[in-house]
């Protein structure tokens, strides 16, 4: 594909995601994600649904993925490897989110759920292709490793709570001994996914988001297990827990990373 049909993808994809966006949150037809699906997205329908204030952290991802868009098309960037490598999947990763919040109004749980699933694949696609590319400068520093970081961070929590909520709206008890359990394996499961992540990539800022949006994603559970509506403190201590291991991890990753992959290209 050439970089002019790849540039055209990201715009094509930019356009469902605002669509997506418009009719999803309520910003055009009313309502709002919270309010999908029977209240299924709500932060307290699940065990893992992070608390209401953990979700503005979309405010700063939607803001990267527009930089993206517009950064993509720059002159000085239209051949460079970081845009080459990533405007595939990052195109899919960000008409996807559109898609989701379009499948959400609709009160498609199962179809949200492999919506999402896409989401994680089109990010992961986006971490691979950049690992070992040296940097090109504080455009790509912003726009695509820490805003796609970020993402990806936010998108591994998302998912859980996304997949409680269907199981939720199958008739799984939220409260009970079985969730409060599974609800602390999948806890531990973000651990070492993440985990496996961190080492799927050198880039540090990419590294960074990624820990950074988890422990976010997970501090926000606690706090939500531990003094919202939907209370487990076996929950909200294992939630805590992750989120100080993802934080170590985290640092970990970065202290680690090649120093290579730190020399400077370009600026733009």
């Amino acid at each position: 594909m050439s970089t002019r049909a790849q540039q055209v993808l990201v715009t094509l994809a930019a356009v469902v995601w605002i669509g997506g966006t418009l009719l999803g949150t309520g910003l055009v037809a009313g309502g709002g994600v919270e309010t999908q699906g029977g209240g299924l997205f709500s932060d307290s329908a699940t065990l893992i649904a992070p608390q209401g204030p953990a979700f503005s952290i979309w405010s700063v991802i939607y803001l990267g993925l527009a930089g993206y868009v517009v950064w993509q098309w720059l002159p000085a960037v239209a051949g460079s490897r970081w845009a080459e490598v990533t405007r595939v999947p990052a195109a899919a990763a960000i008409a996807l989110n559109g898609i989701w919040l379009l499948v959400v109004f609709a009160g498609w749980v199962l179809v949200s759920v492999l919506v999402m699933l896409g989401i994680v694949v089109s990010l992961g696609l986006v971490l691979r292709a950049t690992s070992g590319v040296p940097r090109q400068g504080v455009g790509a520093d912003v726009w695509v490793a820490a805003t796609f970081g970020l993402y990806l961070g936010w998108i591994c929590v998302a998912t859980c709570a996304n997949i409680a909520s269907w199981l939720v709206g199958l008739g799984v008890a939220t409260q009970s001994g079985p969730s409060t359990w599974i609800t602390v394996a999948v806890l531990a499961a973000v651990v070492v996914i993440v985990t496996l992540l961190l080492r799927r990539t050198d880039q540090r800022i990419f590294q960074l988001g990624l820990a950074a949006a988890v422990v976010w994603g997970t501090a926000w559970v606690a706090s939500g297990r531990l003094t919202g509506e939907l209370r487990s403190e076996v929950v909200g201590i294992a939630a805590a827990l992750t989120a100080l291991l993802v934080a170590a991890m985290g640092v970990w990753a970065v202290a680690r990373s090649r120093p290579g992959v730190e020399g400077r290209g370009r600026t733009a």
